[in-house]
């Protein structure tokens, strides 16, 4: 089976477009339903039914795309095994990130990378963290720099990197901040504007408010944290966002006892065989907790 055909089709499969694959693949479209033609052909099945511009799955596409997977998967790992063993940090990294990670956290971090490590190709993929997290869990992604989520079962492993905490934000002349004692009670009360209802933030926002028995009257969902913070700061509502994220536009709502916080790290899969790039990305990461974290044992 040819292994250029297996990844085109894997290509078409995830993004529902022989176009879109070719334009995943650096290939023209003609060339990707070349390719799927020939594979269709070696294995004598239909795989994709093509209804006018709509592309789907076939009853033999969805048997083999979990076994494609594993056959793509394996001759990486065993491609990443032969290049560890001459030592090598060279070759191609590719590793996701949230976009407010990538914005305010990781750039010292990738500067150091690129200039100890110039052999390395970086790519750079911004996904939410918990697309990121499943990438990683499917064996799409080598590393994902994320948001972590509040508890990380096997077979994969979270590294807390920064502790990043969070405030009750409204703007300066919303009526909470006006109010010189606020109680959660007091926020429920007003709309807010969160991140959707998926995402690890607001699994920890809501978490604090079902425990006090409030619910949450959320206005408006969006992933990105600078619409948030622009949508707190003209008053539509009040937020959560990073303390780091706050400027003089917005007031933090100091409720007595309440401590925010969320944890962001990497997520990496313990089955998967890394690569020099990986490990050396990882160690600058770990830099910035003072070593605190074991490093990830060798395969």
């Amino acid at each position: 089976m040819d292994l250029a055909n297996l990844s085109a089709f894997i290509a078409v499969a995830e993004t529902g477009s022989f176009s879109r694959a070719g334009e995943r693949l650096h290939l023209t479209q003609p060339a990707v339903s070349k390719r799927i033609a020939a594979l269709e052909s070696q294995l004598d099945v239909r795989l994709f039914d093509r209804l006018g511009r709509e592309v789907g799955l076939t009853e033999a596409g969805r048997a083999l795309l979990p076994r494609a997977y594993r056959i793509i998967h394996e001759l990486d790992d065993t491609r990443r095994a032969l290049t560890n063993l001459q030592g090598q940090i060279s070759g191609r990294l590719t590793l996701a990130t949230s976009h407010h990670i990538g914005l305010h956290r990781l750039p010292p971090v990738l500067r150091r990378f690129t200039h100890a490590h110039p052999a390395v190709t970086l790519d750079i993929r911004f996904l939410d963290s918990e697309v990121a997290y499943d990438e990683v869990l499917h064996g799409r992604l080598e590393l994902a720099i994320i948001t972590l989520a509040p508890q990380t079962l096997g077979p994969l492993r979270a590294v807390p990197i920064w502790d990043d905490p969070l405030d009750l934000v409204a703007a300066i002349d919303h009526p909470l901040a006006r109010r010189e004692n606020v109680r959660l009670r007091d926020v429920a009360c007003h709309p807010a504007v969160l991140p959707g209802d998926a995402t690890f933030t607001h699994r920890i926002v809501s978490g604090l408010f079902e425990s006090t028995g409030l619910s949450l009257d959320v206005s408006m969902t969006t992933n990105y944290l600078e619409t948030i913070r622009m949508m707190i700061s003209i008053g539509l509502a009040w937020g959560v966002l990073p303390r780091t994220m706050l400027d003089d536009q917005l007031c933090a709502l100091r409720l007595p006892g309440m401590n925010l916080s969320r944890r962001l790290g990497y997520v990496v899969h313990t089955e998967r065989t890394l690569s020099n790039a990986a490990r050396a990305m990882m160690r600058l990461l770990e830099e910035d907790t003072g070593g605190l974290h074991d490093p990830l044992p060798r395969r």
